[in-house]
């Protein structure tokens, strides 16, 4: 499991830093990986409001940590927690500029009917506070959260908001925050603890261990974490898969190659399935392993792309009902 978190107070050590950090915590001791954005110290630059992306997919702004950065890491989340004191009845500035930026994403599903192939599985949760103990103090941002979280591609799976915290060390010594946190984080892990962990590897990991990964996850990702590796990684994932997953409405959007080395090193999987990389994949004791012994699309026509295009997805299937 991967748990991204957001932190979205200018505050180094405030409260907010405190909450989210618990809960980060208390993820690894289930068994998670995890990594924290502070988004205050992020270069992220307002939306525009151009439409740019909703009729190209991306924004137009390429310049910031958004695109290199935060984007992958959204799309490569399986939990996703956003973290944000109150200002003015909603979240800060900081973190308000990266959810406007989300509309990217939100193009893509809504715009161009592309599906990201961990919707179905992924968890998002929200945690809030504020110094005053209104009644509506957080109505605010539960829409903003509800909408965020659809547009990156998560369900809205709850939240832990605490009134009348204001000054430093206050969550510290809330008296109930340790079970609420253990108890959030729990129930929002476990539907994804049990996965079968696979890692699909071809050489490049441009081309049929994307598409492998990526359906894996479409049709059975409550069911397998799965991670992608290439003997020999390229720069950047094929342009003409990515094409012909996208006429089955299959997004590929933001997903980058990695080594074998680095993918086991993450996710040290249960099974390998290779697709032609051969001796080349690194023995990992106790996996499971199996080749699929699928031509190399890289170099050759979009109809044979296509071929192992949907190749691939047959084996996956037969895979998951195993």
């Amino acid at each position: 499991m991967f748990v991204l978190g957001l932190q979205g107070s200018p505050r180094k050590k405030g409260n907010t830093n405190f909450l989210l950090s618990a809960c980060m915590r208390e993820a690894e001791r289930l068994g998670a990986r995890t990594h924290v954005i502070e988004v205050a110290k992020k270069h992220i630059r307002p939306c525009l409001g151009c439409g740019f992306c909703e009729k190209k997919g991306f924004c137009i702004t390429q310049d910031d940590d958004m695109k290199p950065e935060i984007y992958p890491l959204l799309r490569e989340a399986d939990v996703i927690l956003m973290a944000s004191p109150i200002y003015f009845y909603s979240v800060t500035a900081q973190i308000k500029a990266l959810i406007d930026r989300s509309q990217a994403l939100w193009s893509r599903k809504y715009k161009l009917n592309l599906t990201d192939p961990a919707r179905n599985y992924r968890r998002g949760f929200m945690l809030s506070l504020g110094a005053t103990r209104g009644k509506n103090l957080f109505g605010g941002v539960h829409l903003i959260a509800k909408y965020f979280f659809d547009a990156v591609g998560a369900g809205y799976n709850g939240s832990l908001t605490y009134r009348q915290v204001e000054e430093a060390g206050d969550m510290e010594k809330h008296p109930a925050v340790k079970k609420d946190v253990e108890k959030a984080v729990a129930d929002l892990l476990k539907p994804l603890q049990s996965r079968r962990k696979v890692l699909f590897a071809c050489r490049e990991n441009a081309c049929r261990s994307q598409m492998a990964g990526a359906f894996a996850q479409l049709l059975g990702g409550d069911k397998l974490e799965v991670m992608t590796g290439g003997s020999v990684p390229t720069d950047k994932i094929n342009s003409v898969m990515v094409e012909v997953m996208q006429e089955r409405g299959v997004d590929m959007a933001f997903r980058q190659p990695r080594s074998l080395e680095a993918a086991i090193s993450i996710l040290p999987p249960d099974e390998i399935i290779t697709m032609g990389c051969g001796e080349e994949c690194p023995l990992v004791p106790g996996a499971r392993r199996q080749d699929w012994d699928l031509p190399d699309p890289a170099g050759r026509s979009i109809d044979f792309m296509r071929q192992i295009r949907d190749k691939i997805e047959t084996k996956v299937k037969d895979f998951i009902s195993k």
